[in-house]
């Protein structure tokens, strides 16, 4: 057996030109042009990379770029001054502070401060809780873009196990509960899992979120399975891995995407369509 690749940037290209057909159509209608503001501090490279392509991608779709860039020294007060400015401006449809933030100001505040209704990142209080009663709004890029990559393959999900390995705030946490919406029967690994291999075997989806390069073996996999690797990780002669050991597991899954080209593109995809829908939600309009 040699696994099917999921194309993740096949599947977002495809969100992308849905959010800008619909951005096209409100622009036709006479309504505003969708608007994200991206604020990023300092000048970590892999962050300044990770904010151009959102930016770039909302070139492509039609959405408004406002990017807000401060230098890394800037003090908590004055960022959060920034965010409620964006907060207050009627304009701005969705915030997205680029994450992680230097080591004296609390990501929590910042992320907290955010209004709920243009935390198109999907980490506020709020919105995680939306996802955990099963009324989601704007819901974490990366967990509902594995979701739209899934659904590409046509998993049922109704009756299947899932686990995702690892338990983050920003994927792992907020993956179980899309798993769970979806009607999965999901359990979530962390470092106080006794027996992560035992788990992996028993699953027919594993979502990979750990951040460890090939921490997850291709022997653990079931045959068969849907195998999805969220991880990015860097390797010391240059190259990039993910979380699972690529060729193993590609020898006994059924599907599994890649790293790069999975799970990365969708990130970025279902942030244009959360600024479409804060955008939309606020107005009062349908996306299509």
């Amino acid at each position: 057996m040699s696994a099917q690749l999921i194309d993740g940037k096949a599947v977002a290209a495809a969100v992308h030109e849905r959010v800008r057909l619909a951005v096209a159509r409100r622009i036709a209608a006479g309504l505003r042009r969708p608007a994200l503001a991206t604020v990023l501090v300092g000048a970590d490279p892999a962050s300044e990379i990770y904010v151009r392509n959102k930016r770039l991608t909302c070139d492509k779709v039609g959405v408004r770029s406002v990017p807000m860039h401060f230098d890394a020294t800037v003090g908590e007060a004055e960022l959060l001054s920034a965010v409620d400015a964006l907060n207050a401006d009627d304009d701005i449809d969705g915030i997205l502070v680029q994450l992680p933030l230097p080591g004296h100001i609390n990501a929590i505040r910042v992320t907290e401060r955010i209004r709920a209704d243009k935390d198109v990142d999907g980490f506020h209080p709020y919105n995680i809780g939306r996802l955990a009663q099963r009324m989601p709004v704007l819901r974490p890029c990366t967990p509902y873009g594995v979701i739209e990559l899934l659904k590409t393959i046509d998993e049922p999900f109704k009756g299947r196990r899932a686990v995702v390995v690892g338990a983050s705030n920003h994927v792992g946490r907020p993956m179980m509960l899309e798993l769970m919406l979806a009607g999965a029967t999901a359990t979530c690994c962390h470092r106080f899992t006794a027996d992560v291999a035992g788990e992996v075997a028993r699953a027919d989806i594993v979502v990979a979120a750990v951040g460890k390069p090939r921490m997850v073996q291709g022997v653990w996999i079931k045959p068969g399975a849907t195998v999805i690797d969220v991880g990015i990780n860097r390797l010391p002669d240059g190259k990039i891995c993910g979380d699972v050991d690529f060729d193993a597991a590609r020898e006994r899954a059924a599907f599994i995407t890649p790293v790069p080209g999975g799970v990365g593109p969708m990130t970025v995809a279902m942030l244009m369509h959360n600024t479409l829908l804060a955008c939309t939600s606020r107005d009062g309009t349908a996306i299509d």
